[in-house]
C-alpha cells in the first residue's frame, strides 16, 4: 500500500457508514433518537391530560389560552416542513440557489414559532400563570416548553447548515447532513400537530 493511497482509503472509510441493515448508520441513529423522543413526548402529553383540570388555585385553560396566535404559529411550522423538503431537493440536485432560498425560509419559520412561544409565555406570566401556579400550569409549561426547546435546537441546527450552504459546503454528495436535520424537523412538526389540538382545542372545549 502506497502512502498516496492511505488518505483515500481513510476518507472512504470515513464516508462509509453502513450497518448490517440496509440503512445508513446516521439515519438509523436519528430514527432511534426520534423513537425515544416519541415516548418522552407521549409521557408529557399524558401528564398534561391528567392535570389539565387541576387549576383550583389559579387560571385554567379557558382563562389564558388563545387559539388565533397559536394557529398562525402552527401554520408557519407546517409550511416549514414543506420548505425544508424543497431545500433538501435543491441540495440533492446541486441547485445552490434553491437550497439557500428554501432553507432560509425554513429558518425564518423556526424563528417565528420560537418568538411566538416566548411572547405567549410572557403573556401568561403577566396574567398570573407562572410555572408553579398550579398543576395545569406546570404540565403546560413543561410540555410546550420542551417542544419549544426542540424547535430552537432545530432552528439552530438548520441555521448552521444554512451557513455551510452559503459557503458551498453542502454539495449533493453531502446532502445527507441536511436530510438528517430535516427528519428531526419533521418530527418536531408532527409532535406539535398532536400538542396543538390536545392542549389548545380540546382544553378549551373541555367542560
Amino acid at each position: 500500500m502506497t502512502a498516496a493511497a492511505l488518505p483515500h482509503d481513510s476518507a472512504s472509510a470515513h464516508e462509509e457508514h453502513h450497518t448490517s441493515l440496509p440503512v445508513n448508520n446516521r439515519k438509523l441513529a436519528i430514527w432511534t433518537f426520534i423513537g425515544s423522543e416519541c415516548m418522552f413526548f407521549a409521557s408529557l402529553i399524558t401528564t398534561f391530560v391528567i392535570y389539565r383540570d387541576s387549576h383550583a388555585t389559579g387560571p385554567g385553560p379557558k382563562d389564558v389560552l388563545g387559539v388565533p396566535l397559536v394557529t398562525s404559529g402552527t401554520a408557519v411550522l407546517l409550511f416549514s416542513s414543506f420548505f425544508v423538503v424543497m431545500a433538501l431537493n435543491g441540495a440533492q440536485q446541486g441547485n445552490r440557489k434553491k437550497l439557500l432560498t428554501w432553507l432560509s425560509l425554513t429558518v425564518l419559520c423556526g424563528l417565528f414559532f420560537a418568538g411566538m412561544q416566548v411572547y405567549e409565555f410572557t403573556h401568561f406570566v403577566r396574567d398570573g400563570m407562572g410555572y408553579t401556579t398550579n398543576l395545569f400550569a406546570t404540565s403546560f409549561f413543561t410540555l410546550t416548553g420542551f417542544h419549544g426547546t426542540h424547535v430552537a435546537i432545530g432552528t439552530l441546527w438548520l441555521a448552521t447548515l444554512l451557513k455551510d450552504a452559503w459557503k458551498g459546503r453542502i454539495p449533493p454528495e453531502k446532502s445527507l447532513n441536511l436530510e438528517i436535520a430535516a427528519l428531526y424537523w419533521h418530527f418536531v412538526d408532527v409532535v406539535w400537530i398532536i400538542i396543538f389540538p390536545v392542549v389548545y382545542l380540546m382544553s378549551l372545549g373541555h367542560k
